[in-house]
């Protein structure tokens, strides 16, 4: 079973899928939000997706904001358009920790800009299929 995993922010989205067995992430690239319902499913079916995971920007309390309701409309499109499940996943700091992998393997602010959201997707996606093995 393979799974995509979205982080979706205002104007791009990073885009991870696991491997067939459901256990690793791997990032794939990052799509520009505004033509990004036809690159996803491009991916969806290159890749045999069967699920999909968005993280959802949640506040440190725990509520939803602004970006949060606009991830949750885009995942209700996502759904519509694909016919897949889609599940919401807390990204709570994801952007956080793939900036600090990013830092940490010397990447230059130029390439970690571009590299910041498919590393937050493979962080959503992988905390969400290492919640499936507990």
């Amino acid at each position: 079973m393979r799974v995509l995993g979205l982080d979706v922010g205002d104007k791009y989205i990073g885009v991870a899928v696991s491997d067939g067995l459901g256990l690793t992430a791997s990032g794939l690239k990052t799509v520009i939000r505004q033509r990004c319902m036809e690159a996803l499913k491009l991916v969806i079916d290159e890749y045999d997706v069967e699920t999909i995971v968005v993280g959802i920007p949640k506040m440190l309390n725990g509520s939803i904001g602004i970006q949060g309701e606009k991830v949750l409309k885009f995942a209700d499109e996502l759904k519509a358009a694909t016919s897949l499940p889609v599940s919401l996943w807390d990204e709570r700091l994801s952007t956080v920790s793939a900036e600090k992998v990013l830092l940490e393997a010397n990447i230059s602010r130029k390439k970690r800009k571009g590299l910041r959201d498919k590393i937050s997707a493979v962080l959503i996606l992988q905390n969400y299929l290492d919640s499936l093995m507990q």
